[in-house]
């Protein structure tokens, strides 16, 4: 059967539920975000135009096969991956694939209706291999990273890249940061600096309101000066 796919937006709800119980059931509660991020973060996509947020879904009939988030930066002109997950029911091959694939083209679009002939670039975390606990935990996170790689996304080794915490009271953690250059031109170390503070502003201050100062302890810590901490 053909993936039917649709969006998940502040007026169109209507698979909310089904994808917050693939959500709980993909993550342990230690990364998981609150649910009422999500819905920020829909907010957020009408009112910071020409910043967008997507919530992507994929349907099998009315089964739900898969779901992916992202922000799109206007300012940087970036796309932001947060979440790209499958459903551990529905043997669909390349299903991974094809989700990030619809995701690419939907911030495609957005950096098209902002004025720019494409995304400049897009950016996701990922888990490090020293934040495992088991051995297939760790085959997990290996197979994670060698996926992206293969969907030209290269980890980006030029600065040690921490995502703040996402719970009161927990600590910074440490994480891969991959870049996929949607463009011909080469991403200087400065426009992807400027990413990430990007990514501190209008995902983890505007959308998770994390406090202000603990962003700013993770950019210092990141080694950002101070031209590019949250003011």
């Amino acid at each position: 059967m053909a993936i039917k796919w649709d969006e998940i937006t502040h007026d169109n709800l209507t698979h909310f539920e089904k994808v917050l119980k693939l959500y709980d059931k993909a993550f342990p509660i230690e990364v998981r975000e609150s649910h009422d991020n999500f819905l920020n973060s829909l907010q957020y996509a009408r009112n910071r135009k020409p910043n967008n947020f997507r919530f992507l879904i994929g349907l099998e009939g009315e089964q739900l096969v898969s779901f992916a988030t992202g922000h799109y930066l206007a300012d940087v002109n970036f796309g932001f991956i947060v979440y790209i997950v499958t459903n551990p029911l529905v043997r669909s091959k390349g299903l991974g694939s094809k989700t990030l694939v619809k995701l690419e083209e939907l911030l495609n679009k957005d950096a098209v209706s902002a004025g720019n002939t494409s995304l400049k670039a897009i950016l996701l975390e990922t888990e490090t291999e020293e934040m495992v606990h088991t051995e297939e935990e760790k085959e997990d996170c290996i197979k994670r990273n060698r996926f992206f790689e293969r969907k030209n996304y290269k980890q980006y080794e030029g600065i040690d890249y921490l995502q703040p915490p996402l719970h009161f009271g927990d600590s910074n953690i440490p994480l891969n940061l991959f870049i996929k250059n949607e463009q011909r031109i080469e991403i200087t170390e400065e426009e992807i600096r400027g990413a990430i503070r990007a990514i501190y502003k209008e995902k983890y201050y505007s959308v998770n309101q994390i406090d202000k100062n603990v962003l700013n302890k993770c950019l210092e810590k990141m080694g950002m000066n101070n031209e590019v901490l949250l003011n």
